[in-house]
């Protein structure tokens, strides 16, 4: 290679062993001998092949970061912490949208056994046997955005948890501490882990206070939009009623705000309104969102810090389990 080791032993007349030592930090090498040698390498333009490094070392310096949606807002601060841990720690996030498809997440997984990174952060809005299988299976570090409730001692991946449950029971609590008879939701598929942790929340909190379960008021709104705008605008035509209405985000709430705009219902008089995420659509939008805060900033953080420690030899299991909290706005 042009400007490589081999090149700058040549002008410097040191073996390439020294040269390599020197350049790389690992290893012994006079303070005269490393000084020339990266002045050389400074001249020369010299830089590092690092896939020959990764081939030598067994470390790329690679995470795969694994979200469902590059558009949704909600993944940005997450996003955000993920890469401030990697980069304090000299890695790179390598950031891949599976577009909730267990096939694409099981292709990610592969590419991970296959050693094209060092790690993997994985968002999915369902673990299931199918991408848990073929984590195990990688052998490879993996933290997980959600709890799995199948973990063994010995499983090579952890999970960083906000609890959904607990944060759908804050919201449907507040709606009926604000008087709210008939609470609908509109959510995602109820396949999904995600969409049933959450109804968990919202099923328990109604048979707190004695009131009974109506399947017919909780809506697939796709996790977006257009999907949230369809769902409630066909409950309403079909005669549904509602008093009190919990959306599976903030996004997903601006679905809901069109509708209503547009059938003339007025939030809070006719409507409570609580959302998911508190993300930046909460304040841009009239009246404000009340909002879950799904603490996505510190899913990330948290992540990569495990995820490290994984990669540095940690073998025990580390779960970290996150409350989230009910921040209070004009729409509820």
């Amino acid at each position: 290679m042009k400007n490589g080791i081999k090149e700058i032993a040549r002008i410097t007349g040191y073996s390439t062993a020294t040269v390599a030592r020197a350049l790389s930090g690992n290893g012994y090498c006079g303070a005269e001998k490393k000084e020339k040698i990266l002045s050389i390498a400074k001249q020369l333009n010299y830089q590092s092949n690092s896939s020959a490094i990764a081939l030598r070392s067994g470390c790329t310096k690679r995470i795969l970061f694994c979200i469902p949606d590059i558009c949704n807002i909600f993944y940005f601060k997450m996003i955000q912490g993920v890469i401030e841990v990697l980069e304090n720690n000299g890695y790179y996030a390598m950031l891949y949208t599976t577009e909730k498809k267990l096939a694409k997440e099981i292709d990610m997984i592969r590419l991970l056994k296959q050693k094209f990174c060092d790690g993997m952060i994985m968002v999915s809005f369902n673990f299931c046997e199918e991408n848990i299988s073929a984590i195990r299976e990688s052998g490879c570090p993996v933290v997980l955005t959600n709890k799995y409730d199948g973990q063994v001692q010995g499983d090579n991946f952890d999970y960083i948890f906000v609890d959904h449950t607990y944060g759908m029971a804050l919201a449907t609590e507040h709606l009926l501490d604000a008087g709210c008879k008939n609470i609908a939701v509109v959510s995602g598929d109820v396949k999904e882990q995600t969409t049933r942790e959450r109804l968990d929340g919202y099923i328990g909190t109604l048979k707190k206070h004695g009131l009974e379960y109506d399947s017919s008021r909780v809506l697939d709104g796709q996790y977006n939009n257009d999907g949230a705008y369809r769902a409630f605008k066909q409950f309403i035509e079909r005669g549904g009623r509602a008093d009190g209405l919990i959306v599976s985000n903030d996004y997903a709430a601006m679905g809901i705000l069109r509708f209503c705009h547009e059938a003339g219902i007025r939030i809070p008089e006719d409507l409570k309104l609580v959302s998911f995420d508190n993300t930046d659509y909460a304040l841009c939008c009239v009246p404000t969102l009340t909002s879950v805060d799904m603490r996505q900033y510190e899913i990330g953080k948290y992540a990569a810090e495990v995820l490290l420690e994984r990669i540095q030899g940690r073998k025990e299991l580390r779960n970290v389990v996150m409350i989230p909290k009910l921040i209070k706005r004009q729409s509820s």
